[in-house]
């Protein structure tokens, strides 16, 4: 991996090509360089992510043993964490491509609000005010998601896209590594445990917008590369031949577009990320919550309360070893391909907790498996993403993708915790892992057409 300035130029000569098997053929040298934008906001989400998962490590616990919620009231809480940036972040993802220079603010906006929340849930006792809160901090992760990402995507190259969002999730995944153990350190050193995790919480959380105000670019036009120039010439995807595109995702040729809202909701117009977003919304509907996944792993191993903070770790571990080289896989044989393949380690977690199994293997199997799955679709969902959408409207056409995603996940862990309360978790999950195989088929059948890799010059 190699360290470059996001403008350095590369070799005019170079355009890549696809054929019908999905490898890559190389005629000239092609950037492998990733931007310092990159790095930096990896910074941000690493030590953002250690004040997210201290939290989050303990919060089924907290909510389930020390709250006595049941798992319906659970999964209305974990749906509303996870689900409820849906709401925002269309409008995180249009106030940033508005003035083109606000994608950065836009996300340090988002970081602050997900910070200030953290010591409100010092107060906070009940179903009803936890809600609340949840919900605003996720308020903050849907403001800040897709102008991050449309910052990431605007400062690599088609080439490097994926390698590029590789790095960011692994250095995010360092801070969903540390928070968990962050929280147990704590949990076992005081007396009052979740009050304590709640504030240090608050405190990473604010270095964490310090980080971005200091050190991340006030503009995407300084992050954007200089290296996407339109080129005359064809690119191949499943032997198909398809037009170049020019720096900002158009065709040649194609007019530029204001970042309006009418102009964003007609992204979807582009069959490719149409698909992209059908896909990950019907995914999302059978993925499980990282949080019913520990429950479960729980009860069927019988761990004790205070190492159920440590099971994170396991999802984050694999996670961050494996996040650079799917990235690095993606680009090279496919990014749609390893998404799905990332869904397929998912459907193997599932089968294991179906099983009779009890072995001290299983929950290293599954964690390693939870891992991958997060490895090979998070980061590489969007770069799939942004190559069908301008520059003009990346942030915009990202929040498209991530609200379908949300969204059906929300759903998810509503049905899940109803499921288990009415009939199981057995049952639920079963029902889970078929809609899962389901949805993975048609997600295969309708992959995205275009290039997964544009030509660059």
């Amino acid at each position: 991996m190699y360290v470059a300035d996001s403008r350095a130029n590369a070799d005019p000569s170079a355009v890549s090509t696809r054929d019908g098997a999905g490898t890559t053929g190389t005629t000239a040298r092609v950037s492998a360089t990733i931007a310092p934008t990159v790095f930096a906001l990896g910074a941000v989400s690493l030590i953002t992510d250690v004040s997210s998962e201290v939290v989050t490590a303990v919060l089924p616990l907290y909510l389930v043993t020390g709250l006595g919620l049941s798992p319906l009231g659970f999964g209305l809480l974990d749906g509303i964490y996870n689900g409820f940036s849906a709401l925002v972040r269309l409008a995180g993802g249009h106030l940033a491509d508005r003035g083109g220079g606000r994608h950065k603010w836009i996300a340090g906006l988002g970081y602050g609000v997900s910070a200030l929340c953290k010591p409100l849930l010092l107060l906070a006792h009940t179903l009803t005010p936890i809600g609340l809160i949840l919900a605003a901090d996720r308020t903050g992760k849907g403001l800040r998601t897709a102008p991050r990402d449309a910052l990431i995507s605007l400062s690599s190259t088609p080439e490097n896209r994926g390698r590029a969002f590789g790095v960011h999730r692994a250095m995010d995944t360092a801070g969903a590594l540390l928070g968990p153990l962050v929280a147990f350190l704590i949990l076992r050193a005081t007396v009052d445990g979740y009050d304590a995790v709640f504030t240090v919480s608050f405190c990473v959380a604010v270095v964490g917008v310090l980080v971005l105000v200091l050190f991340v670019p006030g503009s995407s036009s300084t992050a954007a590369p200089r290296t996407e120039k339109a080129v005359r010439g064809k690119a191949v995807e499943d032997g198909r031949a398809v037009d170049e595109r020019a720096a900002d995702g158009r065709a040649v040729g194609e007019k530029a577009v204001r970042p309006t809202l009418r102009a964003a909701f007609a992204l979807l117009g582009r069959r490719d990320l149409r698909r992209v977003t059908v896909c990950a919304l019907l995914l999302g509907l059978a993925t499980v919550s990282d949080s019913f996944v520990y429950l479960l792993l729980q009860r069927r191993l019988g761990v004790p309360d205070r190492w159920f903070a440590l099971l994170p770790l396991g999802t984050a571990a694999a996670f961050l070893l494996l996040a650079v080289p799917l990235g690095r896989l993606a680009d090279r044989v496919g990014r749609w391909r390893v998404f799905l393949g990332g869904h397929g380690a998912l459907l193997t977690a599932y089968a294991l907790l179906l099983t009779s199994w009890h072995g001290t293997a299983l929950p290293y199997a599954v964690l390693l498996l939870h891992g991958a799955f997060y490895a090979a679709t998070d980061g590489v969902l969007m770069a799939v993403a942004s190559d069908s959408v301008p520059e003009q409207l990346r942030s915009s056409g990202l929040a498209l993708v991530q609200t379908g995603q949300a969204a059906a996940r929300f759903v998810c862990s509503l049905g899940f915790g109803a499921a288990w309360t009415l009939w199981g978790d057995r049952t639920a999950l079963t029902a889970s892992a078929v809609a899962l195989a389901v949805c993975a088929v048609f997600a295969f059948t309708l992959r995205p057409g275009r290039p997964l890799l544009e030509p660059a010059s």
